[in-house]
């Protein structure tokens, strides 16, 4: 794949997209989808629970260690030595009252699931939180990680600790994390925010911004809140499709963006989806957004809402925004578009699903290769804030138009999260409309003699 881009070898951009196609369905159906079931397998299968979102979640008497990037292995073993008695002990004998674990990014995505541990916030809150002067140590992995992080932890107590080798910070402290000998590293790295408690500099202001929200949707999991235990399926979810009380299904994901209003573009899209009876699966940075505005909890439904997915909502209790996790987990909406179809009523591949997917303030590379494994599955795809083809009328009009020839799926690009989110809507209609659902029909009672006619 990357020779073709060396100077001098393939020059047709045809060939080099259809080619990024093939990168990215390994991606999603291969590297992604095999991630999530080693993690499950590993840490265990999410199941719904109970959490909060924002950076009220920090707490002044406490050791505040915020677990931030993208590895589950570091932040599973930090989870654990953070709940050892003598390290509690270690952190009262600094004067604190205990030890406070909290996640930043799709980290905080993955221990909220399975541990209930609360976040902090999204990509564009983490130097937020070193300045609210809480953050006794910052944990960071791999990717989404502010290049600027220890340059403004100089101006507080707060330390940075680095913990990969492909992933070093210049100012930061390094603790090599060692899957070897796992807890080793993890209880030097929570030690070393353990003593850092008595340097705090006085000035601390943490808001009391804090969310409840209900997260841990896998496919497992939605499959037992719609059939039970004997039943579990996608059916109750289809067939309501198929009546009209929820119009669609949308994934909506990914980044935050600094050149938009923090949250503004996630927060505004999903409202309108749901207000138009469009259930929203979400992961990453979007689904921490949706937390933040409270859109994760079943009370969320009568309040956003329209009346059919506010009803459906009601009767499974559920929120109308499902957390599925973090950007890894993307292969859970796959595993979800898959199970809808083969429960059946809704065509026979995932590009005749009324169903769209979009990244509103999408800014990293992974975006865009999930958005591609997306389009290349036959799902709609709608990216925000900018694109980078917009210079070329022919490679825009090959993504925007020919990929739905060829894939089923195709990208779109519109700014405005609500005319995207209406771009999504106008596209599941018109698939309601290619599978004949796109009008209530009227329910008859058959007498025997109409019975005896179907034989």
């Amino acid at each position: 794949i990357m020779h073709r881009t060396h100077i001098g070898v393939d020059q047709d951009f045809k060939n080099l997209l259809k080619q990024g196609v093939r990168a990215a369905i390994s991606d999603g159906w291969g590297g992604s989808m095999i991630a999530t079931e080693l993690q499950d397998i590993l840490f265990g299968t999410p199941a719904p629970i109970l959490g909060t979102a924002n950076l009220g979640v920090l707490r002044e008497d406490e050791v505040n260690i915020i677990i931030h990037g993208h590895e589950p292995l570091l932040s599973e073993m930090i989870v654990a030595v953070a709940q050892e008695p003598e390290m509690i002990e270690l952190a009262k004998s600094k004067g604190a009252k205990g030890i406070n674990l909290a996640g930043m990014c799709c980290t905080a995505n993955e221990i909220l699931m399975r541990h209930g541990v609360g976040i902090a916030g999204n990509f564009l809150q983490q130097e937020l939180a070193i300045v609210t002067g809480a953050v006794d140590a910052m944990v960071v992995d791999v990717q989404c990680i502010f290049q600027s992080i220890a340059t403004v932890a100089e101006c507080y107590h707060t330390k940075i600790i680095t913990t990969s080798p492909k992933a070093k910070i210049p100012g930061a402290i390094h603790i090599e994390f060692d899957e070897h000998d796992a807890l080793k590293s993890a209880r030097e790295i929570v030690k070393t925010a353990i003593e850092n408690f008595p340097n705090r500099k006085g000035n601390i202001g943490i808001p009391d911004n804090e969310t409840v929200q209900i997260a841990g949707f896998s496919h497992e999991t939605i499959n037992y809140l719609l059939g039970g235990m004997f039943r579990a399926s996608y059916r109750p979810l289809n067939d309501n499709i198929i009546n009209g009380r929820i119009r669609g299904i949308a994934g909506v994901v990914g980044c935050n963006n600094a050149r938009v209003k923090h949250n503004e573009g996630h927060i505004a899209m999903v409202k309108e989806l749901i207000k138009n009876d469009v259930i929203v699966l979400t992961t990453g940075c979007n689904a921490i957004a949706c937390a933040e505005a409270g859109l994760l909890v079943p009370e969320a439904a009568a309040q956003y809402a329209g009346e059919g997915l506010a009803s459906v909502c009601e009767a499974v209790g559920i929120p109308p925004v499902l957390h599925l996790g973090s950007c890894v987990d993307n292969s859970r909406i796959l595993i979800a578009a898959t199970a809808m179809v083969k429960d059946g009523g809704l065509g026979d591949d995932i590009s005749d699903l009324p169903a769209a997917g979009a990244a509103p303030e999408w800014m990293s590379e992974k975006a865009i290769s999930i958005g591609q494994y997306f389009v290349g599955s036959g799902v709609f795809t709608v990216f925000g804030v900018t694109w980078p083809t917009t210079g070329s009328k022919e490679v825009t009009d090959f993504l925007f138009k020919d990929f739905e020839d060829m894939y089923g799926g195709m990208w779109a690009f519109e700014p405005d999260p609500i005319k995207a989110a209406h771009l999504m809507i106008e596209h599941i209609d018109k698939k309601r409309k290619a599978l004949g659902i796109d009008k209530a029909r009227e329910r008859v009672l058959y007498d025997m003699a109409m019975r005896r006619e179907l034989v």
